[in-house]
Parts: C-alpha cells; sequence; structure tokens
C-alpha cells in the first residue's frame, strides 16, 4: 500500500467511532478497502473475515487477527440536570478520563458531544482535593439542562456508547501520527495493508484474516472468530503500549520509532518460542528493526489464538502505541511500515513443514 492511501486508511479508522459491541463504523472502513483486496464475511458479533481470493484447499491456514473495537463509556443513567452518569469500556485509568471532550450515539444514530466533567476545583474541600479521583464521582455534559431535553431533544437513552472526541493528525516531518484508537486501529491497517501485499500472488499457505470486535472486554470477539479461521498457525497484530517515556532506559522494550515489538510473555501468553525465533530470524535477515518485550501484565487475542484446538503457535506483532488506553495516543509510520514489512517477510518463508516444526 502506498504510502498516502496507508495514511488514509489509518485516518479513517483512527477517527471511526467503535467502543467494544458498537464496531460498526469500524467494519464499513474495512469493507470499503477490504472490497479491493479479498473476499469478505461477517458473523453476528461484527467479527469480519478477509481470505485471499488465491487461497487454495489443504494448505496451512496463517491466520492474521487485529481488533476493531477501542476503550470507551457506556451511559448508565441519566441525572434530573441532564447530565450523564456514565461507566467504563475497557481498561482506563479514572485520572486519565476528566476534562475531555467525548461523543455520545444518541437514538438517531448522531455522535452528540459532551464533556466528561468532575466536580470544579472552587467548591472542593481540601479533603475532596487530596482523595483519589472516582468515575462514579464524574459526569458527561453535554449542555442540557434536564433529563427532559437529554432524551427529548439530544435523544440520548441509557445504554448509548461514548467515544473520545480526538480527531487523526500526521505531521510528515516527523512521520508522527497523533489521534485515538491507535490500539488496535493501527494493526487493523497494518493487517489490511500486509494481505494486499499478496494479491495475485501464489503462496503455500492460505491467509486469513479477522478484523475481531470485543478485544478490550476480555477477547470476545476472537473466541468466535477462531472457530471460523481454524489455523495452523498465527500473526496478532497489536498496537501495543510504548513504554519510552516513563520508564528507565534498561527497561525500554516498545520505543517509538524503533520498530515493531515482539513479544515473549504477558500475563496470559508465553510465545512458542520456535515461531518467535522464525520471526526475530526472519528480522535480523531482512534488516527489519523490532523490539522484543517480556510484559508482567497486559494481554491479547493471542491468549486465545494460542490455546485453541490443539495448541496454535502464535506471536504478536505490536505497534508502540504512546499513551494506549486515553483519549490521545501517538505512533510513529515507520514503526507501522517496518511492522507490514516483516509480516510479509514471515509469511512469504511459511510452508507446511516450517509451520510443522513449531
Amino acid at each position: 500500500m502506498e504510502k498516502e492511501k496507508a495514511l488514509a486508511v489509518i485516518k479513517e479508522l483512527s477517527n471511526a467511532n467503535g467502543v467494544s459491541g458498537f464496531e460498526d463504523e469500524v467494519v464499513a472502513v474495512l469493507k470499503k478497502y477490504g472490497k479491493e483486496i479479498g473476499e469478505l464475511s461477517e458473523d453476528r458479533i461484527r467479527n469480519l473475515f478477509l481470505k485471499r481470493q488465491e487461497n487454495k484447499e489443504n494448505q496451512p491456514i496463517v491466520h492474521l487477527d487485529a481488533h476493531t473495537d477501542e476503550v470507551g463509556f457506556m451511559v448508565q443513567a441519566i441525572k434530573p440536570n441532564g447530565t450523564l452518569v456514565f461507566l467504563t469500556i475497557g481498561g482506563w485509568i479514572a485520572s486519565n478520563i476528566p476534562a475531555h471532550r467525548v461523543r455520545i450515539r444518541n437514538s438517531d444514530g448522531v455522535y452528540v458531544p459532551g464533556i466528561i466533567a468532575s466536580q470544579p476545583p472552587h467548591f472542593m474541600s481540601e479533603a475532596d482535593r487530596n482523595k483519589p479521583l472516582d468515575v462514579g464521582e464524574m459526569v458527561i455534559d453535554i449542555g442540557s439542562l434536564s433529563y427532559e431535553e437529554t432524551v427529548n431533544d439530544f435523544k440520548i437513552k441509557i445504554g448509548a456508547p461514548v467515544v473520545p472526541d480526538v480527531a487523526f493528525e500526521y505531521f510528515p516531518e516527523k512521520e508522527r501520527m497523533f489521534g485515538k484508537a491507535f490500539d488496535c486501529r493501527i494493526g487493523c491497517a497494518a493487517m489490511l495493508d500486509t494481505i494486499g501485499r499478496f494479491q495475485g500472488k501464489e503462496l503455500p499457505v492460505n491467509v486469513i484474516g479477522s478484523f475481531s470486535s470485543q478485544e478490550e472486554v476480555g477477547d470476545r470477539g476472537i473466541k468466535v472468530a477462531i472457530k471460523e479461521v481454524q489455523p495452523d498457525i498465527a500473526i496478532v497484530f497489536e498496537g501495543c503500549p510504548a513504554d519510552d517515556t516513563f520508564s528507565e532506559p534498561h527497561m525500554i522494550q516498545s520505543a517509538l520509532n524503533k520498530g515493531p515489538m515482539l513479544r515473549h510473555m504477558d500475563v496470559l501468553m508465553i510465545t512458542n518460542p520456535r515461531f518467535q525465533k522464525f520471526a526475530l530470524d526472519i528480522a535480523e535477515k531482512h534488516t527489519i528493526p523490532v523490539q522484543e518485550s517480556v510484559r508482567k501484565g497486559g494481554g491479547t487475542n493471542g491468549a486465545v489464538i494460542n490455546l485453541a484446538e490443539k495448541g496454535v503457535p502464535t506471536i504478536v506483532l505490536g505497534i508502540p502505541v504512546r499513551y494506549a488506553h486515553t483519549h490521545h495516543s501517538i505512533v510513529s509510520f515507520s514503526d507501522y511500515q517496518h511492522a507490514v514489512n516483516l509480516a510479509v517477510k514471515i509469511i512469504e518463508e511459511l510452508d507446511a513443514a516450517t509451520i510443522a516444526s513449531f
């Protein structure tokens, strides 16, 4: 995929509204670009599948995956003054939530702007100032003056999904991308790009991609998708948390502009060491910059795929994202490019015998 088109795809994916369970806009963008590449299908949990038209029977299946959902919120109740009580969807830290703009989907499907508000400092006691902030003390303010105005005029009801109100920006001088939902829309773009690189080419393996739903709330979509794909081996694209702004130098393992990250372990999965070595050797062979990490937390769809059937060798190809699970994130375009290039080289060197050796 040419750079200008790749940036256009990433922009549309980043800007699309799609908290867990409400990924419709993201799926629509992926269908728009995916129909040029291969055969599309969809299941009832909003997983989108992309199969190469060149796939043949009786070949090993290489499963590529990236999740479409983003962290956000849901309206739980409406107060008499018109403000919205909400719950988090996905992993948030309370201190990162207030004083940001959001969009709330109303009953007509229109996204209404709002602000996440907490008690103003002017009305806080000393005890209030010093206690930890709690999500239950925050509200979303859409400018309404009453319950009736919120429901009848703004047409917002309980159960409405809420997303950060952030627009994608690209700074070409440094090739940096700013926006929301790079976890894991940057992975979705990379997977689309990777599959597109094989158009019209013969391979000794079949490639099937799943753009899976609801990863941020317990890897739900992939649990359904794995039954459809039935892979022999898998590569999971992720927008992984960058650690280069708060970690000690010797602990930095997913820095911006240093290439994609291959994770040896997280709280849910120990990566297949043979497939991991294969991927790292290919990166070295083709001089593709890559980072390695060992994590004491976190988890990805790879853990679900890894445990499917008799066990599926799986690696996680992470594109570093600064400030994932907040309203605003930063990604390096070169990390995206290197992730795609590495995935392509890995797939090119896979065959039935190699996969069986893992």
